[in-house]
């Protein structure tokens, strides 16, 4: 892979020259998406779209091939998909909590231990959130538990 920068330009433009469209591409796009909107993310509620800060989302979920980012007081979609969402955040103390789930780690207020090795999250908005059994040690790792 070559990378070239050139300066003097009035804007970033970003070109990607590949023999095939691989999972790397892909994986580049995204990142390059990502950092599009580094602060705030698009988003869409009843026909509006909204720029909604980084630090104000509790949650991604995906319902019926459809993804939603949650807030303290309101459910938005947005047009990515969970392993997209999951990729961008990965450094920013998001972590997955359940197949369907992401979430972020800041927003909780309080942990329990729940059935089958499950743990119950209380965030701060005090809704619940379950993470399953196959998530729960990354979490507990995380929060240094």
């Amino acid at each position: 892979m070559n990378i070239v920068i050139n300066e003097g330009h009035d804007e970033v433009e970003v070109i990607i020259n590949c023999p095939k469209i691989t999972d790397e591409v892909l994986k580049i796009e995204s990142l390059c998406k990502g950092l599009k909107n580094q602060e705030r993310l698009s988003c869409a509620q009843n026909g509006k779209t909204y720029l909604i800060d980084r630090r104000d989302i509790f949650y991604f979920e995906s319902v019926d091939k459809r993804c939603f980012l949650y807030t303290a007081n309101d459910v938005y979609e947005i047009s990515m998909k969970l392993y997209e969402i999951e990729e961008m955040f990965e450094n920013e103390g998001f972590i997955r909590s359940s197949k369907s789930q992401i979430l972020n780690v800041s927003k909780i207020k309080s942990i329990c231990p729940d059935f089958g090795g499950r743990i119950e999250a209380m965030m701060e908005n005090n809704e619940k959130i379950i993470i399953s059994r196959q998530y729960s040690k990354i979490l507990k790792e995380r929060l240094g538990i």
